[in-house]
């Protein structure tokens, strides 16, 4: 998240938003959707032997499209492999993708 800190404050444009989202995003002021698709996000990244097709329906009975489901398990799949080669090469973000506390 740190590294797309700055992308996210230029889309919402609400410090204490991402601030929210940041710390806890079930306590920020997201729309339902959103949460249950980060819920599913963060249980793919966390516990992925865990996930199962009730998740998947959950996002289904939320809105999500089949289309939109895989979409977003490629895209999480991604990051996640990216990161943990990264991390276990010891290799730093791109300077322009690094957190700068302000």
């Amino acid at each position: 998240m740190e590294s797309h800190e700055s992308d996210l404050r230029e889309e919402i444009r609400d410090d204490a938003e991402v601030s929210r989202i940041q710390e806890d995003y079930r306590q920020a002021n997201l729309d339902p959707a959103t949460k249950k698709l980060l819920d599913f996000a963060a249980k793919l990244t966390l516990t992925t032997k865990e996930i199962s097709r009730t998740d998947v329906e959950v996002l289904r009975a939320t809105g999500f499209a089949d289309e939109d489901i895989l979409d977003a398990v490629q895209l999480i799949g991604y990051f996640n492999y990216t990161n943990r080669v990264m991390d276990s090469l010891g290799i730093d973000p791109d300077p322009g993708m690094r957190y700068k506390p302000e």
